[in-house]
This record gives structure tokens, C-alpha cells and sequence, in this order.
């Protein structure tokens, strides 16, 4: 088991999980994060610090894509270990459904 993030992270990109990962698995992309499955311990602490509950186990049904997606774009995102201030509106997109097809970016963050 791995924990990945959702789009329920984009266009909000808080980064409270950020501070409390153990061992620094997230990556940051334009407009949100993901976890490197390889690199996560499955500790589960960053779960329960995500406002948007974007962050899942992946033995969740239905996440595969989410899977697929956190290990692609961990590879070629900037790994990020501090925490930053959200977007400004983060909290205006914070319940939008379907947040990928409208929003998402391929586009990598600024990491650390």
C-alpha cells in the first residue's frame, strides 16, 4: 500500500502535508502535488493534515489512475520538503468537482 493524491489537490495545493511526511515523497507540480509511491512508508500522516482530503490509500477502489498519475508525475516534478502558503483561492476550488479535466497541469512547481 502507498498513500497518492487526488484531484481534490488541484487548483489548491495546501502543502500542510508536506511538513509532517516523514521522509520527503512529495512532488510538486503547477497546480498541485503527489507522492512518489516508491518513496512513500505508508505512515498514513499526511492523510488527516490535507484540508481538501485529497490524499487516499491507494487500496481505495477506483484510485488506479491516481496511481498511474502520482508515479509519472513524481518522476519528473520537483521533489518538495517545505511547506509554502496555498494559493491565494485555494480555498475557492477546494470542493469544484472534476478538477482534473478542467484544471490540471503537466506544467512542474517550483519544488524545493
Amino acid at each position: 500500500m502507498t498513500y497518492i493524491v487526488t484531484d481534490a489537490c488541484i487548483k489548491c495545493k495546501y502543502m500542510d502535508c508536506v511538513d509532517v511526511c516523514p521522509v520527503d515523497c512529495f512532488y510538486e507540480g503547477e497546480n498541485m502535488l503527489v507522492i512518489h509511491p516508491d518513496e512513500c512508508i505508508d505512515c498514513g500522516v499526511c492523510e488527516p493534515e490535507c484540508p481538501a482530503e485529497a490524499i487516499r490509500p491507494d487500496t481505495e477502489d477506483g484510485l488506479e489512475k491516481w496511481l498511474e498519475l502520482n508515479t509519472k508525475f513524481a518522476s519528473l516534478w520537483p521533489n518538495i520538503t517545505a511547506n509554502r502558503e496555498a494559493p491565494a483561492d485555494a480555498d475557492k476550488f477546494k470542493d469544484v468537482e472534476g478538477k482534473f479535466e478542467k484544471y490540471f497541469s503537466a506544467e512542474p512547481g517550483q519544488g524545493d
